[in-house]
């Protein structure tokens, strides 16, 4: 008992002497924590589901592996023939690539159309095949759709926090359900910084 008392620190914990934990446990503790909240904001992602323009239920854990772009769309802004532009990004990586749209008419009304209106829209002037969302809210506030909640709020991603300034802009989301980065509505889908991440290696 000498010799183990020689070589122990002791801490006080409410008057009780008591045994400290080696380093080597704190660290793995340390470890252990950091895990935890990357697997809490991985699995919270792939918790959350969407419905289709079309009334389908779609949930997000289906993707797992994939990374995806998510991106708020609009029927009547300057930006929407990027709408051409995704649809080719959607098939020249659709082997490691999800695309998702969701239409929104927050942004000066520019999508004021029903869902079928903005289905019918998509795939007959770009092609849209890629997944599209029923209409939904994407700005902060009590209408806020479950995806943009996550996409926008640190303590939901765990990564950073945002907001959605205009339509088209693109929130990149790696193959474990990691919040990547946010890309601004004018850069185009197929910038240098989008074809940069898709070829990258996760």
């Amino acid at each position: 008992f000498s010799s183990r008392r020689r070589h122990t620190r002791y801490i006080s914990v409410t008057g009780v002497q008591t045994c400290a934990l080696p380093i080597l446990h704190y660290t793995v503790v340390f470890i252990c924590i950091l895990f935890t909240i990357t697997m809490n904001s991985q699995s919270s992602f792939y918790k959350l589901s969407f419905n289709t323009l079309d009334g389908q239920t779609v949930q997000m854990d289906q993707f797992k592996g994939k990374k995806i772009l998510i991106v708020n769309t609009a029927s009547r802004c300057g930006f929407t023939p990027q709408l051409e532009a995704l649809e080719t990004l959607h098939k020249n990586y659709a082997s490691s690539l999800v695309i998702i749209g969701f239409p929104s008419n927050e942004f000066a009304s520019q999508d004021p159309g029903s869902n079928s209106e903005i289905l019918n829209f998509c795939k007959k002037n770009y092609g849209v095949s890629f997944w599209m969302s029923e209409k939904i809210k994407v700005k902060k506030g009590n209408q806020q759709h479950p995806v943009y909640q996550w996409l926008t709020q640190k303590s939901l991603n765990k990564a950073f926090g945002t907001s959605v300034w205009w339509n088209f802009q693109k929130y990149l989301i790696t193959e474990d359900g990691q919040l990547h980065a946010v890309v601004r509505s004018w850069k185009k889908p197929n910038c240098k910084r989008i074809t940069k991440w898709l070829q990258s290696a996760s």
